[in-house]
């Protein structure tokens, strides 16, 4: 299936929000295998982060989509780090009810060439430590953990209401051929 993609504007906010948040921690995102609604309640994004995210300059979030006048079938955001040819990628977001129609392979593999045409050597990403099959799933993929953690943000509900004490972030890094 051929997918176009594009940079999100301004003009696509309050529909990557109504997506992102569905995908992530809404009903039909328990209908996906990526749900995270048991661990993290609320939302995941709100309209103020993701137009920092656009307005930063660092960050590019992509959308993909059927064709130009199809609804959203999947995003990611891809942002420069400190670090030089090292770029972050979140917010790998599918329409739940197409998980099995290999659009994360899809969106991630263009999401790669993409910071790779951008001079990028590695992708690094973070997971949260009980999302064994998301791991995994981006293990397959070449990803690898890197023995290091990051903070759950607790103290900012901006991004949703944990429902344990004890979430952090693994970080995975993959070299791009």
């Amino acid at each position: 299936m051929k997918m176009i993609f594009v940079p999100a504007t301004y003009a696509d906010i309050d529909e990557l929000v109504t997506f992102v948040n569905n995908a992530y921690r809404g009903k039909s995102a328990e209908a996906g295998w990526a749900s995270e609604a048991k661990l993290i309640g609320g939302q995941r994004i709100d309209s103020t982060i993701l137009a920092e995210t656009v307005a930063n300059g660092k960050a590019t979030v992509l959308l993909m989509r059927d064709d130009h006048k199809a609804p959203l079938a999947g995003c990611v955001s891809l942002e420069t780090t400190d670090e030089p040819a090292v770029w972050y990628l979140s917010m790998l977001a599918i329409d739940p009810q197409r998980q099995a129609d290999g659009l994360g392979r899809t969106l991630l593999s263009y999401a790669e060439d993409y910071v790779k045409a951008r001079r990028a050597q590695k992708v690094r990403i973070t997971v949260i430590w009980l999302r064994h099959s998301l791991s995994e799933w981006y293990e397959r993929r070449g990803y690898r953990r890197t023995g290091k953690t990051e903070p759950f943000p607790y103290d900012d509900q901006r991004f949703g209401v944990p429902a344990r004490n004890d979430l952090y972030f693994e970080v995975f890094e993959k070299v791009l051929d």
